[in-house]
């Protein structure tokens, strides 16, 4: 299996173990996950009712761009450059696009 497809099935598995925790809203707020398989972005989005407020979320936001993984947005507990690592994922592959670019270069990942 080459690195791309290595790399798109760790993201899918993390990203619907994430969905599988408990959301903050309780039953009525759900985890989706959106698999966009064409241009390798996914999503992991908590969206419904928190009494006459609507919740819509996006949770987690990673990219493949050039054969790396970019961690777009991470509104969790979780380390998910540590988990993606711990799947199989090489440092260098991972870019904390969260971060601004003149923070990136001070990071253990690649800076682009």
């Amino acid at each position: 299996m080459d690195k791309l497809t290595k790399y798109r099935q760790y993201i899918q598995q993390l990203l619907t173990e994430e969905s599988q925790g408990d959301t903050l809203g309780g039953d009525i707020i759900e985890s989706e996950t959106v698999f966009d398989l064409v241009n390798d972005r996914y999503l992991l989005i908590d969206l419904g009712w928190k009494g006459h407020k609507r919740i819509y979320n996006c949770v987690l936001h990673l990219e493949i761009r050039e054969d790396k993984i970019w961690i777009q947005r991470n509104q969790t507990d979780t380390l998910i450059a540590d988990k993606l690592m711990a799947k199989g994922v090489v440092k260098d592959d991972i870019i904390l696009g969260l971060q601004p670019p003149s923070i990136r270069e001070y990071s253990d990942f690649d800076a682009v």
